[in-house]
């Protein structure tokens, strides 16, 4: 199906450019957004009429964005989630859950503009882009931690995970410590109980 954009969209194409997309993506995507028009004759003269306001418009929204852009760009949020040992998350962080934490920030965002690569099941940070306008771009940083102690120290730029393994092979150096200590008084006690008949 051929489609008239009405807005720039990312790996498609400019506002005004008439495009080739496949029916569904016109039909469930495109069409009920309001990003395009179908490339018909009567809606290419509609187009043409109202090109200047369609401009004026993106134009201004535009203005807006790169207002908040400039607010937004490389802010930090912490999200607090649970994880196992290892670092790995119960479930993951979502486009949903993204959006919540730069709503709570200040930001007015829907999880349909929070662009995530890959799911996020691991705790540490992660750099997430953010799309304020159809030519705006901002990039956040989510922290994700098991506790807000947890998050400042990744933050600072410590490896949280190295840590608790070094925190657990302390633990059981302490444990083996003690268990030779132990054997050692023991093994006093009989040689004391030994010697005392043969006095």
């Amino acid at each position: 199906m051929e489609v008239v954009l009405l807005e720039r969209v990312e790996k498609l194409g400019q506002m005004g450019d008439v495009v080739r997309v496949k029916d569904g993506f016109a039909r469930n995507f495109l069409l009920p957004r309001s990003k395009a028009l179908r490339a018909t004759k009567d809606n290419l003269k509609r187009f043409e009429a109202e090109r200047a306001q369609l401009e004026a418009r993106n134009l201004e929204l535009r203005k807006e964005a790169e207002g908040v852009h400039a607010k937004l760009e490389g802010q930090s949020f912490v999200v607090i989630r649970s994880a196992s040992d290892s670092g790995h998350l119960y479930g993951s962080v979502s486009t949903r859950d993204i959006a919540g934490v730069l709503t709570d920030g200040g930001f007015s965002v829907t999880r349909t503009q929070v662009i995530l690569d890959k799911p996020v099941k691991e705790l540490g940070l992660t750099s997430v882009r953010v799309m304020l306008h159809p030519e705006v771009f901002s990039t956040v940083t989510i922290n994700i931690a098991r506790s807000a102690e947890e998050a400042e120290a990744q933050a600072r730029g410590e490896n949280v995970l190295a840590r608790d393994e070094d925190e657990d092979e302390l633990e059981a150096g302490e444990f083996f410590e003690d268990e030779e200590l132990a054997a050692e008084a023991a093994a006093e006690a009989e040689e004391g109980a030994d010697e005392e008949p043969q006095a």
